[in-house]
C-alpha cells in the first residue's frame, strides 16, 4: 500500500545525513522533506524532480526562491493556475488554482542528483500522491526522471511512453502525461527549452483539460 507523505522521513540515510548538514551551514532553512503544494484535487499535476538547494529546501515549498520556479510560476500565472507571477516565500500569500505541485524526490540531493535508489525508495509518496487523483487528471513531468518516477508509481512500462518534450501520452488509468525539459537554469539559459516552448505546452494542457 502506498505510503503517504512523511516530513519526518529518513529513509534513505545519504539524503538524511546531508540535510543535516544542510541545517547546521544553513539554521533558517527548512531542510526537511519537501511536501506538495496546491490544491488537494487538480486538474493538473506537477511532478518535477526534487527541491533545489536554495529553493523548495530553503522555503518549504516546490520551486519557491530559485531560477528553476521563475519560469514555472509565471506560466502558471499566465494560464490561470496561479494568482501571482512569482513565487518567493512560502508565506506570500501565493494561491495555485486546480493546479498542484509535488517532486519525484521529496528531499534534496546533493549536486540535485538522487541516485536510483533514492528515487525508487521515495516513489512510495509519489504512488500515494497519484492514487488520490481522478481518472480526468493531467499530469505533467518535468524532466526525464519525473517522467520516469510517475510510470513506476502507476505500474506503466517505460518502454511504452518513451519521454520527449511536448509528448503527451494517454495513459491506461485513463489519465494523461505531458512532459517537457526541466525548467531548470541550465535549460534555460542554454535554450534547450524556451519560454515559447513552455507556453507552448501549457496552451496544449489547457485545452486539454477544457475538452475534459
Amino acid at each position: 500500500m502506498p505510503q503517504n507523505f512523511d516530513s519526518a522521513c529518513r529513509q534513505c540515510e545519504r539524503l538524511a545525513g546531508f540535510l543535516d548538514q544542510v541545517k547546521t551551514q544553513y539554521p533558517t532553512y527548512y531542510a526537511k522533506p519537501v511536501p506538495a503544494f496546491g490544491v488537494e484535487t487538480p486538474k493538473l499535476l506537477i511532478v518535477g524532480l526534487a527541491p533545489g538547494l536554495h529553493g523548495a529546501n530553503r522555503s518549504g515549498r516546490p520551486f519557491t526562491g530559485d531560477h528553476a520556479g521563475i519560469l514555472l510560476y509565471e506560466t502558471l500565472h499566465r494560464y490561470g493556475f496561479a494568482s501571482a507571477a512569482q513565487s518567493v516565500a512560502s508565506d506570500d500569500a501565493l494561491q495555485l488554482i486546480d493546479c498542484r505541485i509535488t517532486n519525484a524526490v521529496k528531499c534534496l540531493p546533493p549536486e540535485n542528483k538522487p541516485t536510483g535508489e533514492e528515487i525508487n525508495r521515495c516513489n512510495q509518496f509519489l504512488a500515494a500522491e497519484l492514487a488520490a487523483l481522478p481518472a480526468s487528471t493531467v499530469i505533467l513531468a518535468l524532466g526525464s526522471v519525473a517522467h520516469k518516477a510517475i510510470l513506476k508509481a502507476l505500474h506503466l512500462k517505460a518502454a511504452d511512453y518513451a519521454f520527449a518534450h511536448a509528448a503527451r501520452h494517454a495513459l491506461s488509468n485513463g489519465q494523461v502525461l505531458y512532459d517537457s525539459y526541466h525548467c531548470s537554469r541550465y535549460n534555460t539559459q542554454t535554450k534547450r527549452l524556451t519560454t515559447a516552448m513552455f507556453h507552448a505546452l501549457f496552451a496544449a494542457i489547457q485545452h486539454e483539460l477544457k475538452e475534459i
